[in-house]
């Protein structure tokens, strides 16, 4: 079969973010998907009301269960969503229900896209301090990784967080909406080697990040190197969401509305 990517993420009922968005990208990249589900979300494409976590015993029965069964070849992690699901997956690392050497991209999420919040962030940045040296690489957007680093320049983030064990950052403008083109800058232990400048479409998209990070984990799962998968999906990222279906066609120009949110089209 296909080479497996088990996912740690939130279910959106929208469909277009969490594990529908890990579950596309994944299929687009040409690996499986496998999911533990880390927490019900209440959201639409337009905000956030709520989420209800899934206990960490049943993160770690659904993980074994697909650890136990399936070609396991890549690890991906979106809402984790309270301190004890971050702990859980620090442990399964730590004690090798995950195999070592397997691929792990960690999209920290801290708050949704859409609005409304997926847990205190402060408690989970302390959290997420453990885990983080076990990512292959981390997608935080610039909230987050400020937050996590505790600086404001992105490229002083970036290299403090590898001086502290991160192997590698993946940098992304995306939030930055004064910043005009995204600029991506990828490093690698402190150093950057690659960097790519993307279209800044109109509007933002609804599970974009989720999108991105999980494309890269299916082409890691594949074997790509870390620099040819954050390269495919460079490659991939804009026509996916040029083409991504809307969910309020009939809405004024998304150049007159500060948000416009789109789901990840085939």
């Amino acid at each position: 079969m296909r080479p497996v990517v088990l996912c740690f993420s939130g279910l959106d009922p929208s469909g277009g973010a969490g594990l529908q968005a890990d579950i596309e990208s994944i299929g687009q990249a040409g690996a499986h998907a496998a999911i533990a589900c880390t927490a019900l979300t209440f959201q639409s494409s337009q905000a956030v009301f709520g989420f209800t976590a899934t206990s960490a015993a049943d993160v770690r029965a659904q993980a074994l269960a697909v650890l136990e069964d399936l070609p396991v070849a890549a690890i991906k992690s979106g809402m984790l969503g309270t301190t004890d699901n971050i702990e859980l997956l620090t442990e399964l690392f730590a004690k090798g229900a995950i195999q070592a050497g397997i691929p792990f991209v960690l999209d920290p999420v801290l708050v949704a896209n859409s609005g409304g919040s997926l847990g205190d962030p402060a408690t989970l940045v302390q959290a997420f301090q453990p885990l983080l040296p076990y990512a292959t690489l981390i997608t935080p957007n610039t909230h987050e990784l400020r937050a996590l680093s505790g600086k404001a320049d992105l490229h002083e983030a970036a290299q403090y967080l590898c001086d502290k064990g991160v192997h590698a950052v993946l940098v992304k403008t995306s939030h930055d909406y004064d910043s005009g083109d995204i600029h991506q800058y990828l490093y690698i232990e402190g150093k950057m080697v690659h960097e790519s400048v993307l279209p800044r479409l109109a509007g933002e998209f609804h599970g974009s990040g989720c999108s991105l990070a999980s494309f890269i984990a299916g082409r890691l799962a594949l074997g790509d190197t870390l620099v040819d998968a954050v390269t495919a999906a460079d490659t991939w990222i804009i026509p996916t969401l040029q083409a991504a279906d809307v969910p309020h066609p009939d809405d004024v120009d998304a150049q007159k509305i500060p948000k416009r949110f789109a789901f990840i089209g085939e």
